[in-house]
């Protein structure tokens, strides 16, 4: 492993080309984008920026409205589709300090990158990096997790305080990049730069990193015992038996005083516990400071693909190869860790569609990659960007992480704000760089995270970790994964003492499996999101349901040579009387050839339309084939006078279960029994005759996977066709665009 880049840094804060000495070139701020460890296709490069002129902070309004008190975890939820705008401060160095410039008002990331783009230099370094690496000037910094509230449509309960950082960014003009592949430096600058000059003279002569004596040891106070710990696992496991959500990311906090310097830490870190998105972030002015050792990118876009990498999984590293290979082996055959994993992997294929060509999704990788004390499951995921989008309109769609949320993300963004009563800061956040010119960038998920702030001549430290909390959780097994987690960074700030901690440590090291892929689509079609007020023309209308999967239905049906228009049901102010003459009326406006009712969390109760549209299915006031999805399955039972129960047999999110049917319509051509993924915490039960057919059910159970009626174009299936675990989920929904609605 190779520190030089902090060697480096060090080196530069001595001579005067970073921090207080180097103010005749910009600020004293410091950024540090570090890929720590050896080199591999995650650790390709590190930038260490140098002195920026301007930068751009966020913070919290005043007086913003708060969220309705509601519990997302007994199933209420109020939604904002409308957001508060917030201001973006942008200043500029001159004169020795930070003078405010300018502001810029957006209500979204996305739109504030794109302002940034009228005072952003389109221009090109004088010499050309590798094409991962920004070629001109960018942005660089990071964004909090408390973004939320302008990328989701949620105000949360519990809210910064007025004037909390939310954003930092700084504009970087120049640069030192190691190139991990040969170790190499290089200075990246426009032309006549004489920061550029000096950085060069002194690449070759900086001294060694020197080694830093062990930590003060300082008191710490944590969020939560382990005991109310436990409870809150417990309950978000009941409220996932209700239905209400599939998997939650909860944290707990550790604060305390740190007796050094923040960057001190980030060396302990970078020693210890290396990790190929780390990243320090000094604000002297500001009293704060990051000090990041994550491994899990957030996007990564290079303006015409874009990347993402989720993790989900987690074991501890072996004592010896044996130990480890039998922990990563545990791991892999892991169904509870596999299904997270594949709710994951599906959530982030629903996030990236956004910006991605229909059926250009693709996995590129599937890795247990293994870091210091803790080994992951990862996938790697691509898509191509589709015409006028980039990896700004991605940002915008990925944020927050769902590694560090849940699914489906509305919901359990609800849901953790509910749970953990305090802002997340920066923890769960972002940092890295995104050039507003061209699009591309790149960031990370900011876990394994100090957030530092000064108060006169002290430093005071938070820092948290968590776990995906899912139906098949261990409550005290969850608290354990918690506290060995922020170990790592316990010890470097003095907090816990290095012995105290049980995990062992290895290399970073990276073991590939097989791939569980997307079906292959024809990319042919196109999705249009819709508000219900337009006059359409055929196509088929997709009912969204705030489910975190509603796109990859889509792309699978545009997949198929079909134009979706994706109608979303729970906006936060639905009808609540949805009418047959109101059904009717838009049905007509759209003028679809079929439905779809979606998936979603909760009961069919909670979304009046998709109830209103099987009941007047069912009463033949409309003849349009319908298709439910899980929640919309539940809908069309219920709405036919079946029940709606907990399943008997408990939660299943994220597991193929093997399904048996008829092998008539739906299932026509396909095996039986074969593999679908479920994710249903409720099912439908025959309570008397009616007018559906049961035409499949799980093996070994018998719990309802599909119905159909007897003599209308009408069908359902509990399961999700469009997972990644279910490779028969194109042919079944093929099956159900054949059926013409005289059928």
């Amino acid at each position: 492993m190779s520190l030089d880049i902090l060697a480096l840094q060090s080196h530069f804060l001595e001579v005067g080309l970073l921090g207080p000495k180097a103010v005749r070139y910009g600020g004293p701020d410091e950024v540090l984008l570090c890929s720590s460890g050896p080199h591999s296709h995650l650790a390709e490069y590190s930038i260490l920026c140098g002195p920026s002129r301007r930068r751009v902070l966020v913070r919290q309004p005043k007086n913003m409205e708060s969220a309705q008190t509601h519990s997302p975890l007994q199933g209420e939820i109020f939604l904002h589709q409308e957001k508060n705008t917030f201001t973006a401060q942008v200043e500029e160095w001159k004169h020795g300090c930070w003078y405010h410039s300018t502001s810029v008002f957006a209500n979204g990331l996305d739109e504030l990158m794109e302002k940034l783009r009228d005072i952003t230099p389109n221009e090109s370094f004088v010499q050309s990096p590798k094409t991962k690496i920004p070629q001109g000037p960018f942005w660089s910094g990071s964004f909090a997790y408390d973004m939320v509230q302008w990328t989701q449509p949620l105000r949360l309960q519990h809210q910064p305080e007025d004037g909390e950082l939310l954003t930092i960014m700084w504009l970087i003009e120049r640069m030192v990049v190691q190139h991990r592949d040969d170790e190499s430096m290089s200075v990246y600058a426009l032309e006549n730069d004489t920061w550029a000059d000096e950085a060069n003279t002194n690449l070759e002569i900086y001294p060694k990193l020197r080694s830093l004596e062990p930590p003060q040891q300082s008191q710490e106070t944590s969020s939560l015992t382990d005991q109310s710990h436990e409870t809150i696992i417990d309950d978000i496991r009941e409220s996932i038996r209700d239905g209400q959500m599939y998997q939650v990311n909860v944290g707990r906090w550790w604060d305390g005083k740190l007796n050094e310097h923040p960057r001190h830490i980030f060396q302990r870190l970078s020693e210890k516990n290396p990790a190929p998105f780390s990243a320090f972030i000094l604000a002297p002015d500001l009293g704060f400071s990051l000090a990041c050792s994550s491994p899990e990118s957030l996007i990564r876009c290079d303006g015409s693909k874009v990347f993402t990498a989720p993790i989900k999984g987690t074991r501890p590293r072996g004592e010896n190869s044996e130990k480890e290979e039998m922990l990563r082996e545990e791991m892999i055959h892991d169904e509870k860790e596999r299904a997270e994993h594949r709710m994951l992997v599906d959530l982030m294929r629903n996030d990236i569609a956004t910006v991605s060509k229909v059926g250009s999704i693709q996995v590129e990788r599937f890795d247990v990659e293994a870091y210091t004390h803790v080994q992951h499951l990862v996938t790697h995921l691509s898509g191509e960007l589709e015409d006028g989008k980039n990896g700004i309109d991605a940002v915008q769609s990925v944020f927050p992480g769902g590694s560090i949320t849940g699914c489906p993300r509305t919901v359990v963004c609800a849901a953790i704000d509910e749970i953990e009563q305090r802002p997340r800061s920066f923890w769960t956040g972002s940092i890295g760089w995104i050039d507003v010119h061209s699009g591309a960038c790149s960031l990370n998920i900011a876990i394994r995270t100090l957030i530092a702030k000064k108060q006169r001549k002290q430093w005071f430290g938070s820092i948290a970790a968590g776990g995906g909390i899912t139906i098949g959780s261990d409550p005290k097994t969850e608290v354990e994964e918690a506290k060995w987690k922020a170990a790592a960074l316990r010890e470097a700030c003095g907090w816990m003492e290095r012995q105290q901690s049980s995990l062992p440590a290895g290399k970073l090291a990276t073991h590939p499996l097989h791939i569980e892929a997307p079906p292959k689509t024809m990319r042919v079609g196109k999705v249009d999101v819709i508000d219900g007020n337009e006059d359409c023309s055929g196509g088929i209308l997709l009912i969204d349901n705030l489910d975190s999967f509603t796109l990859n239905i889509a792309h699978a049906v545009s997949g198929l040579g079909r134009d979706v228009s994706v109608l979303k049901s729970r906006n936060g102010h639905p009808h609540s009387n949805w009418s047959t003459e109101d059904v009717k009326h838009l049905i007509e406006r759209i003028n679809p050839t079929h439905i779809i009712l979606g998936p979603g969390p909760g009961k069919p109760t909670d979304s009046p339309l998709t109830m209103a549209i099987a009941s007047s299915a069912l009463s033949e006031d409309i003849s349009i084939p319908l298709l439910g999805i899980c929640l919309g399955h539940q809908a069309i039972g219920l709405a036919a006078g079946m029940q709606v129960i907990r399943s008997e047999n408990g939660p299943v999110h994220g597991s193929p279960r093997q399904c048996v049917h008829d092998g008539k319509g739906l299932f026509s051509g396909i095996e039986s029994p074969t593999p679908f993924t479920r994710y249903n915490s409720l099912c439908v039960v025959e309570s008397h005759p009616n007018q559906l057919v049961v035409t499949a059910a799980e093996e070994g159970n018998q719990m309802i996977m599909g119905l159909h009626h007897a003599t209308l174009p009408i069908h359902s299936v509990q399961f999700h066709p469009e997972s990644v675990g279910s490779q028969n989920g194109l042919q079944l929904l093929q099956n159900f665009l054949s059926i013409e609605a005289d059928a």
